[in-house]
């Protein structure tokens, strides 16, 4: 099986709606890919931002080429507003993933863009930009043990550093 390495950083999103009206607005993103719950990465909260919250963190995944052969299989990225009494929804941006690629194939596998935050099948308010970039196709075995001798190298044998 072969599958590529998927490099995405959430840049930043602005004009988004306010769900809060007493405090300021912390906000984060969860990315799901494939509405695969196990590969859920979060970003760190924006305590700053407010309704322009800035992160540009780097998330890596690993990606079936099958993925990106299918126009189902879809990028989801989710935007939370941090609160004490529970995190409350603001919109999210769905993007399909195949598409994403063959954007970004001819421009070196690289691409930065912008859409459009939806809440639900509405288009509701700002927008969400973020820096993808597809590696090389290799096979996972490949890939599996690049990732293992390179957590070796990071924590050592037995995992510690």
């Amino acid at each position: 099986m072969e599958c590529r390495k998927l490099e995405l950083t959430i840049n930043s999103a602005n004009g988004l709606r306010e769900v809060r009206r007493i405090f300021k607005m912390k906000v984060y993103a969860k990315v799901f890919i494939g509405g695969n719950q196990e590969m859920e990465k979060r970003t760190p909260v924006d305590k700053h931002g407010k309704t322009n919250p800035a992160w540009h963190y780097t998330m890596k995944y690993s990606i079936s080429e099958q993925w990106l052969q299918h126009h189902g299989t879809m990028l989801v990225i989710k935007l939370y507003c941090k609160r004490k009494l529970g995190d409350r929804y603001i919109g999210e941006v769905h993007q399909s993933l195949k598409q994403l690629y063959d954007y970004a194939k001819p421009l070196g596998d690289t691409a930065v863009v912008c859409f459009p935050v939806q809440v639900g099948s509405v288009e509701s308010e700002g927008q969400l930009c973020f820096t993808y970039r597809f590696g090389e196709k290799v096979s996972i075995e490949k890939l599996m043990l690049a990732e293992s001798i390179a957590s070796f190298l990071v924590t050592g044998p037995g995992g510690a550093i």
